[in-house]
């Protein structure tokens, strides 16, 4: 009877996903009324006219698109002077911390009620209806939830303000029934990354766990550890697991490691999009890993097309105008108090029936050093295609250019933390990761055609345990923290050489 009534509830947590993938354009022009009637309460409202907005044609002609160093200074007003109804008009009681994946310092999103409870949660119903609509006899609500979350160091900045991973914000205002179901609270939000792993070990070897949640590079970590820690494989400690909810990275590069440590044929698999700054997609179908934009979360999305991302001024588009097959670049905004804000993703649409999206990459994730535009999607196919054809497995991986020399043209140098060595050694694995590049990415084909102006990949197989050795060094274990896999210039790249050197 428990299953029958958890079924119908997450049954019920469909029907929204329905009306909105129904009328998708008429939701997003009623959250963007919405948007409007609150902004018009606050102070960035009245300085930039929201009063004179009608429509999403005025609202991209008169609100310009920002960055986070435009935001800050909004911030600023709500944390050092303690203004109120600067960016939304209602209290912000949290600031999400975000390093990102190419700053040294923490970003504050603003967290409001709204955007917590109708944007980060709704979107977490959604993903639960979506999952259960496609597996009808699901049960993992019945069982316990292993959630790896980032740190529950909340820092108080005065005025009842707080500041803190947005997965301790999500797990410190989950509702009762919520928390009972989920890993406790003080142990996945403990902030020594050593004791957690060992705690979370301890209490996942006696739950009954039948869903995982977090990003799979960590989860991994964790994984591995309980395996080797009791000498029992994942399906003989958990019987009834079936479906790990993932992301923050692509989960390509990962997934041969999972199927050796979880060989169920009823695991499941379900990309996420989820950041600091809200939750914006859910994968939409067992048969592919193309997530559905979410439309109803108090989010308002437009898209800049790839060519405009790095102009003074660039023209986005709205939901209306996408075209499948194209890169853009996210631009939200939201109940959070943020306003045409670009959040540094970039998307490709491969649907617009429903909507459906793949991340490709990070608009200062790249290499296009040699005019190559080298983005990750490109990269994670390509590493997975080598890793197929030569049986090698690979944990972790960044790039880099290596730049023009007296004695030699440009290259991208690669670093990389294999599981597995590559049968034929790391010359066969570069020269097939370049013949895959090629095939994926024509202009990477051009700029290598004859090694006039692109050399061939420099491979560097590093140690087992460097990238989490240096995440470690760095304090930046656990949580959205990631490694980048790309970077236009070599500051990580060698960052990482000179770790090694120095040990």
């Amino acid at each position: 009877m428990i299953q029958k009534i958890t079924r119908s509830i997450l049954t019920g947590y469909y029907r929204p996903v329905s009306r909105f993938v129904e009328d998708p354009l008429g939701i997003q022009q009623q959250t963007l009324d919405y948007l409007l009637k609150h902004g018009r309460n606050t102070i960035y409202g009245k300085e930039n006219n929201f009063q004179s907005i009608r429509d999403s044609g005025d609202f991209a002609a008169r609100i310009p698109v920002i960055s986070y160093e435009e935001l800050r200074p909004w911030l600023d007003r709500i944390i050092l002077h303690k203004q109120r109804d600067v960016l939304w008009d209602t209290p912000v009681k949290w600031f999400a911390m975000s390093s990102g994946t190419t700053e040294d310092k923490s970003k504050y999103i603003p967290v409001t009620k709204e955007s917590l409870y109708n944007g980060n949660y709704r979107a977490g119903y959604h993903m639960l209806g979506i999952y259960a609509h496609h597996h009808p006899d699901t049960a993992f609500i019945i069982g316990k939830t292993l959630v790896m979350g980032g740190s529950q160091q909340i820092n108080r900045i005065g005025g009842n303000i707080y500041t803190g991973d947005i997965s301790a914000i999500l797990m410190r205002n989950l509702p009762l029934v919520a928390k009972r179901s989920r890993t406790p609270e003080s142990i996945a939000l403990l902030p020594d990354w050593e004791e957690k792993l060992q705690k979370l070990t301890d209490y996942a070897v006696k739950a009954d766990i039948r869903a995982m949640v977090g990003v799979p590079s960590w989860m991994l970590v964790l994984l591995k550890k309980i395996a080797e820690d009791t000498g029992r494989s994942i399906p003989e400690l958990w019987p009834n697991l079936e479906v790990f909810f993932h992301g923050g990275v692509g989960f390509l590069p990962f997934q041969e490691q999972y199927e050796k440590l979880i060989p169920s044929a009823k695991m499941s698999y379900w990309e996420t999009y989820n950041a600091s700054e809200g939750f914006f997609g859910v994968q939409f179908s067992p048969a592919s890993k193309d997530m559905l934009l979410l439309l109803d979360n108090e989010v308002y999305y437009e898209f800049i097309p790839e060519g405009e991302w790095d102009k003074d001024n660039p023209v986005a588009v709205p939901l209306g105008e996408v075209e499948t097959g194209k890169q853009y670049a996210v631009v939200i905004s939201t109940s959070g108090g943020l306003w045409r804000y670009m959040i540094g993703d970039t998307i490709q649409f491969t649907s617009i029936y429903p909507y459906l999206f793949k991340i490709t990459g990070r608009t200062k994730q790249f290499i296009n050093a040699f005019g190559e535009e080298l983005i990750v999607d490109n990269a994670d196919k390509a590493i997975n295609e080598a890793c197929r054809l030569t049986g090698a497995k690979v944990t972790e991986y960044t790039a880099a250019p290596v730049y023009f020399g007296e004695h030699r043209n440009g290259a991208h140098e690669w670093l990389i933390e294999f599981e597995i060595l590559p049968e034929g050694g790391l010359d066969e694995f570069a020269r097939i990761l370049d013949e895959n590049l090629k095939r994926l990415n024509s202009d990477y084909e051009a700029k290598r055609s004859y090694n006039l102006s692109l050399g061939m990949p420099v491979v560097k197989a590093m140690e087992k345990g460097t990238f989490y050795n240096w995440m470690k060094y760095r304090g930046r274990i656990g949580g959205q923290n990631k490694v980048p896999k790309l970077s236009n210039n070599r500051k990580y790249v060698d960052s990482i050489l000179d770790f090694v050197s120095s040990k």
